[in-house]
């Protein structure tokens, strides 16, 4: 690991390959592929596969082949053998010297009516991160309080997502999209959890949240590109709501009070390989 050291930093200290390897890592479990990291970073196919190159040889990333299409992801693994040596060694074991911000901790609320923060983000805020809102919301609005919020400037409620909602009893008239600048500000909530739900707001490099909040990219199709009648168009939106549902109530079920950060980080990561099944 000694020898791989020099070699991984040199690696991550070019900008393009860091940002390829930012953009795995807010994306990850998923396996993304060439020509999606190419369009989100504006980078020529010849020279991103030179950088995607250099990072595998790294040991930083792994590839694999689905079909015709080449994937790439991070090797977990070895990047958390990376950190370990540098916060062991280089840190003497004392890795709370290398960092003037610790992590926090997920501790129980200390008072009844506090609750865990949750932002749901999407690139339009209209279908999915509403869908998981509202979810949350209904599912454990007891000890969560759920946001949703879009990376567009402006976006629009879609009516195929509230016709689903309304028909599984949400109050929709709390709903409106809204954009992440919103939530960002001085007297913004300060969120426990931040999900993607969507690639392309996970492709973005926003801006780090206050009190490094747990985070997970829980990426699925997005419903607004179905084609067809109204009802195939419907039945997009009720499959994409029934996945979220099972994944939002997998994880209101997680004993978050009782997980060390790494326990939890696993788990919610965890969740972003389930949740698949029919519509609720």
């Amino acid at each position: 690991m000694e020898t791989l050291i020099p070699t991984r930093l040199a690696t991550l200290g070019h900008p393009h390959r860091l940002a390829i390897f930012r953009l795995l890592m807010r994306r990850y479990p998923d396996r993304v592929s060439a020509g999606e990291i190419a369009q989100a970073l504006d980078l020529k196919p010849s020279t991103l596969s030179s950088y995607l190159s250099s990072l595998m040889q790294a040991g930083l990333i792994d590839q694999t082949r689905e079909g015709t299409s080449l994937r790439y992801a991070i090797a977990m693994t070895e990047v958390q053998r990376t950190f370990d040596y540098l916060l062991l060694d280089c840190c003497r074991g004392r890795p709370e010297l290398c960092s003037s911000t610790p992590l926090p901790k997920m501790e129980n609320p200390p008072m009844s009516d506090q609750k865990y923060k949750v932002l749901f983000i999407c690139t339009g805020n209209s279908a999915r991160s509403i869908f998981a809102e509202s979810i949350l919301r209904h599912e454990a609005g007891d000890r969560f309080e759920a946001h949703s919020a879009g990376t567009r400037p402006r976006s629009e409620l879609n009516p195929f997502a509230l016709e689903v909602l309304e028909r599984k009893g949400h109050d929709i008239s709390v709903l409106r999209a809204k954009n992440v600048a919103e939530l960002q500000g001085a007297d913004a909530p300060r969120f426990d959890f931040v999900f993607t739900v969507c690639d392309r707001a996970a492709n973005e490099d926003c801006p780090s949240w206050p009190g490094q909040p747990i985070s997970a990219h829980w990426g699925m199709p997005d419903p607004v590109k179905a084609e067809g009648t109204d009802a195939q168009k419907s039945l997009a939106f009720q499959q994409s709501y029934g996945a979220l549902a099972n994944r939002i109530r997998a994880f209101a079920a997680l004993p978050i009070a009782s997980l060390d950060r790494i326990s939890l980080q696993r788990a919610v990561d965890d969740l972003a390989r389930t949740g698949a099944g029919e519509p609720a």
